[in-house]
């Protein structure tokens, strides 16, 4: 089961730019397989390894956080407030 972030991300990530959130690691890890502009990069491969220690209880959601969003600079994907 995965816990909801205390601060969800808003990226433009649909179709035609439209806002999409991103509210647990979960959400974050199917963003990234299924609707990424990019399909390899370092920030991307650190953030879904980041997602799956967290599902593994190695690391905490904060941390997938983070990495999602250093994985969404590396791609280009604007990230709204």
């Amino acid at each position: 089961m995965s816990t909801l972030w205390t601060k969800p991300v808003t990226l433009a990530l649909g179709e035609e730019g439209e806002d999409v959130t991103i509210d647990s690691t979960e959400a974050a890890s199917w963003a990234m397989i299924e609707d990424w502009p990019t399909e390899d990069g370092p920030a991307l491969d650190k953030a879904l390894l980041t997602c799956m220690d967290v599902v593994a209880g190695k690391k905490k959601d904060e941390d997938a956080r983070r990495a999602f969003i250093a994985a969404a600079i590396e791609a280009g994907i604007a990230i709204r407030d």
